[in-house]
């Protein structure tokens, strides 16, 4: 891994421990702010929303500054976000350092996409950007074990403590091992990057981000009921299982980067396809528990297959600007993530059941489908254009 890339991997870890630990930690934190379990699970949400608006904000707000500067202020909100999260006296302070830390996560991700596939060859970017995602998916096997043992043995607000010593690594990796003049922004300026958001293909690859992200959460989200309910596993080994899962993400996020590197749009066509055929057979074969294991872990990889070609899919299409537009992807994820849950909510709510709620998924990932089709025909029908001649 080029160090550059390794040191953004580190801040992407970093970035993934901060948004997924409070899952295992909401007990603690509910106990010791005196709050409901459900109001302490608000803070995942807030921090969702948080990613969702600032994203553009911090996007717009740099997009005439250097990138190296832009990534190292980045990384160091999030110590000091996460060192106010370890502080906070009471659950409003908390919920307003999480939504401060969720402000650069969208930009960090989406600058930082951008300074990566600008380190490697062309035929490499995807590649690259699956590099620098890693740490996302690693922070799901160690990070946010770790930081949940962590924070039930010494109290939730040392594990925030411990992102800190963490993150203040990342800043100084960024700002040792990154180039100075690295992917400068392009010379339209704030102009330029609200420009490139006039093609539709740009719109399109969002679309199939939010699509593909809300066909993971309509069933992910309650993944715990459905393993113990309908697959008729133990609490303990849904743990087990969950780790499971992000070891599919792991292997997916660098197995996408390959395939994106070959063919993108049909890495990304083929790889939904095959999430909405194994909906389908887990809303079938969910009930065996071993069948309902396996399927998890196929589950994790191919999300993350997508992820790489979806964030150089925007990169290339704003091509003329892609800052703003790889920043917006990722709040196009986090729209998908909410939006998921509560399409998989309210499916719940009308009656329908566990073992059927993989159907909901299985249809979010064929509308997906649908709409990269549509942008591959478009893409051949721009190149089979004549070109005007000169």
């Amino acid at each position: 891994m080029p160090l550059p890339i390794l040191a953004l991997a580190i801040a992407s870890f970093c970035i993934g421990t901060t948004e997924f630990v409070i899952m295992g930690l909401l007990p603690e934190v509910a106990a010791d702010l005196g709050v409901s379990i459900p109001s302490a699970g608000l803070l995942v949400t807030g921090y969702a929303l948080g990613v969702v608006f600032g994203a553009p904000i911090v996007a717009m707000a740099t997009a005439r500054l250097p990138r190296k500067p832009v990534l190292v202020g980045l990384a160091t909100l999030f110590v000091i976000g996460n060192f106010f999260c370890a502080i906070a006296p009471n659950y409003w302070l908390l919920m307003a350092a999480r939504v401060f830390t969720a402000f650069g996560h969208g930009a960090f991700f989406g600058i930082g996409s951008v300074v990566a596939a600008s380190l490697v060859p062309r035929n490499k970017r995807a590649s690259a950007i699956a590099l620098m995602f890693a740490g996302l998916t690693l922070s799901n096997i160690l990070g946010v074990p770790a930081g949940t043992a962590l924070g039930e043995a010494f109290g939730w607000r040392a594990t925030f403590l411990a992102v800190v010593g963490i993150g203040l690594i990342s800043v100084a990796a960024i700002a040792w091992l990154v180039p100075s003049n690295v992917a400068e922004p392009s010379g339209g300026g704030l102009l330029g990057e609200l420009r490139v958001l006039g093609k539709l293909q740009v719109w399109l690859a969002m679309l199939i981000a939010s699509l593909a992200s809300a066909s993971l959460f309509a069933v992910f989200t309650y993944i715990k009921p459905y393993l113990t309910d309908v697959s008729g596993l133990s609490t303990a080994t849904v743990t087990w299982v969950l780790l499971l899962f992000g070891a599919g993400m792991t292997i997916g996020n660098i197995v996408g980067g390959r395939l994106a590197d070959w063919k993108l749009m049909p890495t990304v066509i083929g790889t939904l396809f095959a999430m909405a055929v194994l909906f389908v057979a887990f809303a079938k074969l969910g009930a065996v528990a071993m069948v309902a294991v396996a399927i998890v872990f196929l589950w994790g990889m191919l999300i993350f297959i997508v992820v790489p070609p979806l964030q150089i899919r925007v990169v290339e299409a704003a091509a003329e600007g892609p800052n703003l537009a790889a920043t917006l992807n990722q709040g196009a994820f986090n729209v998908g993530n909410a939006g998921g849950a509560w399409i998989g909510g309210l499916a719940i709510s009308w009656g329908l059941s566990y073992a059927n709620l993989p159907l909901v998924g299985a249809a979010l990932a064929l509308m997906a489908v649908t709409v990269a089709v549509l942008s591959q025909a478009l893409d051949r029908r721009t190149i089979l254009q004549p070109q005007p001649a000169e």
